[in-house]
């Protein structure tokens, strides 16, 4: 038995410490990921994919950690197991996810039925981490019931999760700046559900409106009447039972919300759009994979071939050519190593 076959059995068993490696594998384009990712599916094969999917966005600062949390807890109430993948910005000087929100989480770490984990953005814009797909499928393949996504904090044209996420939720606060936002277009046009925190605090019920009106311009239209209408959820999941304004459930308006994710994912079902926007994942998949593969074969260019380009002593569309030849060569080889060529060797008891 290879090393890989030691830790490709062990993540099938539902090691953690498995699941954990695999991820820092993807993260670092280690080739041991992909292997790993791709002996896991090919033992899952009949059974397709599982886990539903939910994505948590919004601007930094609107309580989407805390919402997660809470968000755990009520499924875990049902008895569902749950991974959270958690974009954190990175580290201006290690790189590395300045992990803030699995400090908020720390209260899950002793519950076997709760994965969570941070990824690093590594500057990239868009809400989401260059390996963030490659780990939702490990996560997927693992045999979680739910899996959370909650990105870093995004603006309007950073909606990359729309394309990821089975259902999207946006995380809205009073205080965060123009509400006029609400009626613009990017970031407020990928909402499944909307989510307004801290409903508590003031200002909340201007905001509650303006987001009544947005969501009824889609009405004004002619939006189909078969269009899912993205409900809005009032929540005040961090406030004291004394704090809670009236529109608030008891629980904070979580239960609400969970309701709301649950009616979104039967009308996709119903429509045929689960399918779809699987589809669109792999989709995405395949571009920031190819992206990856020509920035990679264009930084890997010699100075020479660039001047010689800017001397018009070569071709533009040749050197490009050329790029793309040396993209293509790189995406063969890691088909192969994805398709069993053997990775690096490494220790299966290892830390993680």
């Amino acid at each position: 038995m290879t090393a890989m076959d030691a830790w490709l059995a062990r993540f099938l068993a539902g090691d953690t410490r498995a699941l954990a490696r695999g991820l820092s594998w993807l993260e670092a384009a280690d080739p041991r990921g992909a292997a790993l990712l791709a002996g896991a599916r090919a033992a899952h094969a009949a059974g397709g994919p599982a886990a539903r999917l939910i994505g948590l966005t919004g601007a930094p600062g609107v309580g989407k950690s805390t919402l997660a949390d809470r968000l755990i807890e009520a499924w875990r109430g049902r008895g569902a197991r749950v991974a959270v993948l958690a974009v954190d910005p990175s580290s201006p000087f290690s790189g590395g996810a300045l992990l803030g929100d699995r400090v908020r989480m720390t209260r899950w770490a002793g519950d076997d039925g709760v994965f969570v984990r941070s990824m690093a953005s590594r500057g990239r814009t868009g809400g989401l981490a260059p390996a963030t797909l490659d780990a939702l499928a490990l996560l997927d393949v693992f045999g979680f019931d739910v899996v959370l996504l909650e990105t870093v904090g995004v603006g309007q044209a950073e909606v990359d999760v729309v394309a990821v996420a089975d259902t999207t939720v946006v995380a809205l606060a009073p205080g965060q700046g123009d509400d006029v936002q609400a009626a613009k277009a990017g970031l407020m046009e990928i909402a499944d559900v909307f989510a307004l925190t801290q409903a508590d605090r003031p200002g909340a019920e201007r905001l509650a409106r303006d987001l009544r009106d947005t969501i009824g311009l889609r009405d004004a239209v002619g939006a189909p009447a078969e269009a899912w209408r993205p409900p809005l959820v009032l929540l005040a999941a961090g406030a004291a039972a004394a704090d809670r304004p009236p529109t608030v459930a008891a629980d904070g308006g979580v239960a609400e919300l969970l309701g709301a994710i649950e009616a979104h994912g039967e009308h996709l079902r119903r429509a045929g759009g689960d399918r779809a926007r699987r589809a669109a994942r792999a989709r995405l998949a395949v571009a920031l994979r190819g992206q990856a593969a020509v920035q990679a074969a264009l930084d890997a260019l010699p100075a020479e071939r660039w001047e010689a380009v800017a001397d018009g002593r070569a071709d533009v569309d040749a050197l490009a050519a050329e790029a793309l030849e040396a993209a293509l060569r790189g995406l063969r080889g890691a088909e192969g190593r994805s398709n069993g060529a053997p990775p690096p060797a490494d220790d299966p008891a290892g830390a993680c």
